[in-house]
């Protein structure tokens, strides 16, 4: 399936590119090498979004986790403090490197292979296949706990962590704001604990949030609540009329 399908058929992520501010945690602030700060952009502001372009930067984030970060003593201790553990910490499995085993069932955030592969796994070049480990249950214990500050993020993912993860981020900001607003406080812990060793010790409300984000994600909720009337395609309303049907069902 070629590049310019993707292009065409998933052009835009749907979200506008938001920042956290840093301060405080046991990182030191540090600009991406992306590109400088997107803060206040607009929330009708939607940009491009080329996956083909996202995925390396994504990939060396994930390289990065595994290399230096996970055996970083802050990110270890940001990792406890949360309750977490890190792919060395898995048991009967531990990645202890991007090069490592790919783990079977070691852990809530491995990639659990649905059938059973036998010999080594080797990509097209007949090399040894890196680890994959998802990164996503690590970017929501930060946020639900308020640790998805700048520095933060940058110890745990390195420099390209706004190109790579950053859309991640935002996505789960946004969930996290639509599960408060969707359930009660202990259902979204329910929601969020990952298993009883590691359950989540503490939640937060979302820190840092700009005007734009919270604008973002009321017209991104007014379309969720059309979708649960059948609102979609031919009868979808107009923006107007979302803003003020959600403002209705949740007065």
């Amino acid at each position: 399936m070629s590049q310019d399908f993707f292009r065409t058929n998933f052009p835009q992520t749907g979200y506008p590119t938001f920042n956290t501010r840093g301060g405080g945690g046991p990182f030191e602030e540090a600009s991406s090498s992306s590109g400088g700060s997107a803060q206040g952009q607009s929330a009708s502001a939607t940009p491009q979004f080329d996956i083909f372009e996202w995925h390396p930067a994504y990939q060396s984030c994930q390289r990065y986790f595994l290399d230096h970060a996970q055996h970083d003593n802050g990110v270890q201790a940001v990792a406890a403090l949360v309750n977490i553990c890190l792919p060395f910490q898995w048991t009967p499995a531990p990645v202890m490197n991007s090069t490592g085993p790919l783990p079977h069932s070691s852990g809530p955030a491995a990639y659990n292979l649905p059938w059973p592969r036998s010999g080594p796994v080797t990509n097209s070049r007949g090399q040894p296949a890196p680890a994959w480990v998802s990164l996503v249950p690590f970017i929501r214990r930060l946020v639900i706990t308020g640790m998805d500050r700048e520095g933060v993020m940058h110890g745990f993912f390195g420099d390209d962590w706004r190109k790579g993860v950053g859309p991640v981020h935002e996505c789960e900001r946004r969930n996290y704001l639509f599960a408060a607003k969707s359930v009660g406080w202990a259902k979204v812990k329910y929601q969020y604990d990952m298993s009883p060793h590691e359950s989540v010790p503490f939640l937060k409300p979302l820190q840092d949030v700009q005007l734009a984000e919270i604008e973002g994600a009321e017209k991104t909720w007014s379309q969720w609540l059309a979708m649960e009337d059948w609102m979609v395609g031919p009868r979808a309303p107009d923006a107007d009329d979302q803003g003020q049907e959600a403002t209705r069902r949740t007065s």
